[in-house]
């Protein structure tokens, strides 16, 4: 099955005179099951619609996303894999210099906010065409939130991007049932029943029953409302128990967001990653380098999603959510086997996971018909009794993996999370993974070693990431294998203090640990974590929330993870008088720093 449509031409070759969606895209087109447009657009042709392809647009010419003329049904407009602000800017809201999804890595393909701006550009050719728009930067923006780089608080992307429709999360479901309720001859207007969408009206008392939020101008106007609306939502993100949720704007437009569709069965995520994808970038990108994001992903593999670790910072309860899905072992092996059949295949499976690698079932037997609980996590604070913590069948997916003619090795690179790992009474998958899985480091993400910080971050005790590290270490030891943890740290989350970072830099000077990198906490929207940074209250608890949200603490929370870089010296030196431990400056043992030396003349 070749590409989908890109020019007029080809679309008349296969003998169409219209097609029936065109999709709009902020990335590069890669047919490739790790592309959320590649997905969405072969889900729709596999139930017969006919599809053109519309990626990276100039948005500044209208005539860029006139390839086609006007589509039979609607518009489809996404930003592509990444949120547009993330992509574009650093947690210092700097220009990044290189796009991983745009040709050769270059930037300037896409604009900020790039799904608002090219509806923008498609309404002033087409008034009346119906635009849905979904992905990342649409699901995560679909209701009133914080904007991270402006600072402030923005509407609803479906009111700012002028569009119908939000088909939010993954989508599969929510995006035919869309298709066939315009096929039927519905307006967009009255598609409002559907799962995993949000919609707009003007008339309240056909809003059923439904939770009304507090209205957009007393979130934009007061921060414990915003918290006490964000916890709301985040305690609605589960499709067995959800309720309808709206959001008034001036009293007469209403945002409705519908609950979230229900998650894939094993049978339809087969059916899902068994579709004719190309497994590349389309071929008019060869002279430009190709796309770098390919690289990444061309010889990994997806073996599951949804995730119920229940991160702080991480905005899968609001995209993919907490119910694990997952494919069949036999799924998986024949993507496997097509992949060693690709010429540029060396042998070496780079990743089989997801969201979290080990992670290949829901988290107990009531999430598949219940749920998952509303006011209780599945890992945090620890365990619940009612987790089934089952590494085999991972473990012999993987071995089935190794056991394939033409493989070398099978690395597991997405995140391992530790709590769950030592919840194993049967060490036997920790021991496969040091043995067969990891090329000499394995990351982990600790992200803190203080309990006060971790517990926001709703993470485990660093007593239970001390107990891994041994436990890997002793491991090693008896396999005999030099291999190291690369632990992932996080400065200036909410609730880390100067102390808190003190505290940090004492235990990497105990451990003898030197971190590479270091990445702030990035207030991106849909996270709990974010909502803390804003608005200095856990939504979940309505408690207050210490933020550090000066630039310069920031920088030396930082440094302080990095003291034995002499270009960090002053901030770590000021951090410590600040934090009162001028203790630590000197040339005893436990000392991170020395007085620096004053000349007298």
């Amino acid at each position: 099955m070749p590409f989908l449509p890109v020019t007029y031409e080809e679309m008349k070759a296969r003998g169409w005179d219209q097609v029936d969606f065109v999709y709009v895209s902020g990335d590069a087109y890669v047919d490739h099951s790790s592309f959320g447009a590649a997905i969405i657009t072969r889900v729709l042709e596999a139930h017969g619609y006919r599809i053109g392809m519309i990626c990276q647009p100039d948005w500044r010419d209208p005539a860029s996303i006139d390839v086609f003329g006007e589509p039979r049904l609607a518009f489809l407009v996404s930003s592509g894999n990444m949120d547009s602000m993330v992509n574009h800017y650093t947690v210092a809201k700097k220009r990044r210099r290189q796009d991983a999804y745009s040709p050769g890595g270059k930037i300037g393909y896409r604009p900020d906010r790039a799904t608002t701006v090219y509806c923008n550009l498609i309404r002033r050719t087409y008034k009346h065409t119906p635009l849905i728009i979904g992905g990342l930067e649409a699901s995560l923006r679909r209701l009133g939130h914080y904007d991270y780089w402006s600072d402030s608080v923005r509407r609803s992307i479906l009111l700012d991007a002028g569009a119908d429709l939000i088909s939010y999360g993954m989508g599969e479901h929510s995006i035919v049932e869309i298709a066939d309720a315009l096929d039927s001859g519905l307006a967009v207007q009255d598609i409002t029943f559907i799962n995993g969408t949000v919609y707009k009206t003007r008339k309240e008392d056909e809003i059923y029953d439904a939770i009304r939020l507090p209205d957009f101008e007393e979130i934009k106007n007061n921060k414990k409302m915003y918290a006490k609306s964000f916890g709301i939502q985040y305690e609605n993100t589960d499709p067995f128990q959800a309720k309808r949720l709206y959001e008034a704007y001036d009293g007469k437009m209403f945002v409705v967001q519908n609950p979230p569709a229900m998650p894939l069965t094993e049978i339809e995520m087969d059916d899902v990653y068994d579709l004719p994808y190309m497994r590349t970038y389309h071929p008019m990108y060869e002279k430009q380098g190709g796309i770098p994001a390919l690289k990444e992903i061309k010889f990994s593999l997806t073996s599951n999603r949804g995730c119920f670790g229940g991160c702080s910072f991480c905005a899968l309860t609001f995209h993919q959510g907490r119910i694990v899905q997952a494919r069949s072992h036999a799924s998986i092996l024949k993507e496997a086997k097509q992949m060693i059949a690709e010429p540029d295949f060396k042998g070496y499976i780079h990743d089989v996971g997801g969201p979290t690698a080990q992670f290949r079932r829901p988290a107990c037997q009531k999430q598949l018909t219940a749920g998952a609980c509303k006011n209780r996590q599945c890992l945090f604070p620890k365990p619940c009794p009612n987790l089934e913590v089952d590494h085999s069948d991972y473990a012999a997916l993987l071995e089935e993996l190794r056991q394939l003619p033409g493989v070398k090795k099978v690395f597991v690179r997405s995140g391992i999370r530790f709590d769950y790992l030592l919840a194993d009474p049967d060490d036997s998958f920790l021991r496969d993974l040091c043995r067969y899985h990891v090329s000499g480091q394995l990351r982990v993400a600790p992200e803190h070693i203080s309990d006060a910080v971790l517990r926001e971050m709703g993470k485990p005790p660093v007593q239970v990431y001390d107990r891994f590290v041994k436990k890997f270490e002793q491991i090693n030891k008896e396999l005999s294998m030099d291999q190291y943890l690369v632990p992932y740290l996080m400065p200036s989350h909410p609730g880390s203090t100067l102390q808190d970072a003190v505290a940090l830099a004492e235990y990497l000077r105990d451990h003898h640990l030197s971190p590479e990198q270091v990445q702030d906490f990035y207030p991106t929207p849909g996270t709990v974590s974010t909502c803390m940074y804003y608005t200095g209250y856990d939504p979940v608890t309505m408690k207050k929330v210490y933020v550090a949200k000066n630039p310069h603490e920031k920088a030396m929370q930082r440094a302080l993870i990095q003291y034995r870089n002499p270009r960090n010296y002053d901030l770590v030196h000021e951090a410590l008088i600040k934090a009162g431990r001028r203790d630590l400056i000197g040339s005893g043992p436990k000392c991170l720093i020395r007085e620096r030396k004053t000349h007298r003349h």
